[in-house]
């Protein structure tokens, strides 16, 4: 078998769990498996790196924060390869260069176009494990590129893909995907099988246990991805086309907190004013998510919508730039919001569980700013202090008996 893991950035923080995934990999070699690891930078490395580039310039080059953000990585796959070597496992790292990785020419948010097989298949033939750095490619231009927060996860799906792996193992600090996060609802439950839509529905709306852009990969492929603990061998959640989970209404909730509103008040109430605003923003790649139409007063209209945050500046600025030809009177930006949502294959065949959730936050007092729904999810936005009471409002209306 032709197994990818995937191991994030606590799970090789130190020497110590270094050495602890060292021996679960050498655990599946003995077995007579191949085994492509994939790793992340080591525990706090890219804030780190994150940190020193600041103090040199808050305004780097995109370019060159993708050169100094990939070191983190390459320490990781070495360090990793000299543990295995020390306990007689014959090992081997590849940059994203040496594989090679290739990727669109985003800097900090690329994507992966191909990557060639041929270095890695060869060194597996050798009876070598193969460790990958995550998080990066190469672009055209043979410049380093780097996927964005979580893209370790995507380089793990990548990989499993073009090499056609019999497994993906995704592995975490927390023991699988949970109906909640269990640091903020303790009466959270591990989820044993979800559905690629569910889980992407969850990555997308604030679930940190996967990459979003990992989860749209695993489903194009094919890919059925595990994600488990790396501090023990407990059983973890699979993830896949169709889970054997119909019984249940929801899935889980999430949480964003990096959401931004932003209103724009007085446009023309004509035909073509929602498209030309929105095309703006799409042609500057900014991606808008709960979208509110109100019609104003003296033949007006007042659109609101929200944003990561770390996109809100420019979207202001931008919708700024065009205020006389998008027809604005004003411009509101509001950064004290979170999006809360519901997910749920099971929500597509039963009727009144919106209801349902604003009956729960009607009963610990929490007021909903702006509502957006899918066939499996409800996202409401909220007021970011009314976060923890609003999360466990509702999962305990859903998942806790």
């Amino acid at each position: 078998m032709l197994i990818v893991k995937k191991f994030g950035g606590s799970s090789v923080a130190n020497k110590e769990r270094i050495f602890n995934v060292a021996n679960r990999i050498a655990d599946e070699y003995k077995k007579g498996n191949q085994v492509v690891v994939v790793l992340s930078a080591m525990g706090d490395t890219t804030d780190e790196l994150l940190e020193k580039a600041y103090e040199i310039n808050p305004d780097a080059p995109k370019r060159e924060m993708d050169m100094l953000l990939a070191c983190g990585e390459q320490t990781s796959v070495a360090l990793m390869a000299m543990a295995l070597s020390s306990m007689g496992i014959p090992a081997i790292s590849l940059n994203a260069f040496q594989v090679a990785m290739h990727t669109s020419s985003k800097y900090s948010n690329a994507r992966f176009k191909r990557i060639d097989t041929e270095r890695i298949n060869n060194e597996l033939e050798a009876r070598k494990v193969v460790i990958v750095t995550g998080f990066q490619g190469i672009n055209k231009y043979d410049d380093l590129t780097t996927l964005g927060r979580g893209g370790s996860d995507t380089t793990a799906v990548a990989l499993a893909a073009a090499l056609r792996a019999d497994a993906c193992e995704i592995y975490t600090d927390v023991e699988g995907v949970y109906t909640a996060d269990p640091r903020v609802v303790p009466k959270a439950h591990k989820i044993k099988e979800i559905s690629y839509d569910e889980m992407l529905e969850l990555a997308t709306l604030g679930a940190k246990v996967l990459h979003n852009r990992s989860v749209e990969l695993a489903k194009k492929y094919g890919v059925d991805l595990i994600v488990r603990s790396s501090l023990n061998n407990a059983e973890g959640t699979t993830v896949k086309e169709v889970a054997s989970v119909e019984s249940m209404l929801v899935s889980g909730v999430a949480v964003d907190k990096d959401a931004a509103r932003i209103a724009i008040i007085g446009l023309k109430n004509e035909p073509g004013i929602a498209f030309k605003v929105f095309d703006l923003l799409a042609k500057h790649n900014i991606n808008v998510d709960v979208i509110l139409q109100s019609i104003g007063r003296d033949d007006t209209k007042d659109i609101s919508f929200t944003v990561d945050q770390t996109q809100a500046k420019e979207a202001v600025a931008l919708l700024k730039e065009n205020k006389e030809r998008l027809t604005i009177q004003k411009i509101e930006e509001d950064e004290t919001v979170a999006k809360l949502s519901i997910v749920g294959a099971g929500m597509q065949s039963n009727a009144g569980v919106a209801a349902k959730m604003f009956e729960a936050l009607y009963g610990v007092g929490v007021n909903i700013r702006m509502i957006a729904t899918s066939e499996i999810r409800i996202t409401v936005l909220i007021d970011i202090e009314n976060v923890e009471v609003a999360m466990k409002a509702v999962h305990a209306a859903f998942l806790e008996d």
